[in-house]
């Protein structure tokens, strides 16, 4: 076990005001792999006013000089990929070489990206005769989940330190362990005091205290919609920016005209967009909606994937594409759900509730798909975060479209269709942040968020990198 006892506040490794102590669970096995400081507002207090204070010199830092400091940290992330893949898997469950891909790869792309965002853009424009400003916003508290930890953490604290902000991040006390590696990177990496601080600790405690001091200029969530709300309604009293990225309820919808061997691909990918780190993704597409004469072809290719593709192991064996989920407080809401599909009449696939044969050990639940799913049924309502596929049926175009936009959320989408036309004026329909056109790739550069309960703001690229500038018009 890793005792972290101290959190980072202004350039400098310090006791937490706090008294208590928060353990971290190995999602594998269920031991305690790390214990983190408890931190409190007091703490929060202390890194504010270091962000405060760093904030009038780093703000005027040249994009070059920021940009410099941003390749370094990337760097140093880069040399402990491996390090920070291993402790991702133990946290979330993530299986160890897709981890490597996205839980280490990404968050050194982001800091790489908004390196050259810092140099590449153009911060001043002339309108008439005004000479129209942008300039960092001030001090960011980050608030961050455990599901894509470091992910979520380089999507915030990469973008806003380019842009000439400084930042005070809470990562989920379920998954911080990466979190510190990334203070102990920047650490080595010679960012100037008070430009990176962490405080550990609860919502309830830190979380709070980020969002309701007045020397916060913008706060960063990314999390449930009800914490969200939360962030929302305490940041409101100071008047500070909010930035939310929140949860997801995903169509996924298979259009008419596809031929069996299309059909046949859009299902199987689809099941594995719903199964991403164990369904334990925002963006997950966990209703797939096909035709209503294809029901019985979606079920069986859907079973057929999750029989010789997605069960459940040790996500550090090889070839492991389903891994544990990242708690046993998970574990009990997922199954709960599956449980509610049962009891609201719910065809069951495959899966279950019941704990996967040969798994004592570790926080694992049974792939589950559904069919015969209707859109007002709990399971196609709320969001599982874990491995729980719906599958419903659809009459024609206008009642799948109709039964898409039926969600709180609008975070992600998909559509299939044989003619790529047709796909994206479907695609314009759908009231989301972002739909995979054909299986189109994730964009790690294109901007990221939601419409409706699945929140306001974009992350990544350059829509990322404007949310943390403000604009200023200077009249000539």
């Amino acid at each position: 076990m890793t005792t972290y006892d101290k959190i980072y506040i202004d350039g400098a490794w310090v006791p937490s005001d706090g008294s208590g102590t928060i353990d971290v669970f190995d999602s594998t096995n269920g031991e305690v792999i790390a214990q983190i400081p408890s931190g409190n507002a007091a703490d929060v207090d202390r890194a504010v006013q270091a962000a405060r204070a760093a904030f009038d010199s780093w703000s005027r830092t040249t994009p070059e000089e920021r940009a410099k400091a941003l390749t370094r940290i990337g760097e140093g992330l880069a040399a402990r990929m491996d390090e920070i893949a291993t402790v991702i898997t133990r946290e979330a469950g993530m299986p160890k070489w897709l981890s490597t891909l996205v839980q280490a790869g990404l968050p050194i792309n982001s800091f790489n990206t908004a390196a050259q965002l810092a140099e590449s853009y153009e911060y001043e424009s002339q309108l008439g005769n005004s000479l129209v400003v942008r300039e960092p916003v001030g001090v960011v508290g980050a608030i961050t989940p455990w599901n894509y930890p470091l992910h979520q953490i380089a999507a915030k604290v990469a973008y806003a330190i380019a842009a000439g902000c400084t930042v005070v991040l809470k990562p989920s006390e379920v998954a911080p362990v990466d979190a510190f590696i990334l203070a102990e990177v920047v650490d080595d990496a010679g960012l100037p005091a008070g430009v990176f601080n962490l405080v550990t600790g609860t919502g309830p405690e830190v979380g709070e205290a980020i969002a309701a001091h007045p020397g916060v200029d913008m706060v960063s969530f990314t999390g449930s919609t009800r914490a969200g709300k939360r962030v929302a309604e305490v940041a409101s009293q100071t008047l500070k920016r909010v930035a939310l990225e929140l949860g997801g309820k995903s169509a996924n919808v298979l259009l008419d005209d596809l031929d069996a061997a299309g059909f046949e691909r859009a299902v199987r990918d689809g099941v594995g967009k719903a199964y991403l780190n164990s369904g334990q993704t925002c963006t997950a597409l966990t209703r797939m909606l096909v035709p209503a004469d294809r029901m019985a072809d979606a079920e069986r290719i859907a079973a057929d994937e999750v029989a010789t593709k997605y069960q459940p192991t040790d996500p550090f064996a090889d070839g492991a594409m389903l891994g544990p989920l990242s708690s046993q407080a998970q574990v009990e809401r997922v199954t709960g759900y599956i449980q509610k599909g049962i009891d609201e009449g719910a065809k069951l696939v495959t899966g279950g509730p019941e704990r996967p044969e040969g798994l004592e050990q570790g926080y694992f639940v049974k792939p589950t798909v559904f069919s015969e799913v209707r859109n007002d049924m709990t399971i196609a309502q709320e969001e599982i975060f874990g491995p729980v596929l719906s599958i419903i049926a659809y009459q024609d175009e206008e009642d799948a479209a109709r039964i898409a936009n039926d969600s709180v959320y609008g975070l992600a989408g998909g559509v299939w269709s044989a003619d790529p036309e047709r796909a994206k004026a479907f695609a314009r329909r759908i009231r989301t942040g972002q739909i995979e056109v054909n299986g189109g790739a994730f964009n790690p550069s294109a901007p990221f968020g939601g419409f409706k309960n699945s929140g306001y703001g974009r992350e990544y690229g350059e829509h990322g990198f404007e949310e943390f500038l403000e604009v200023k018009s200077m009249q000539l």
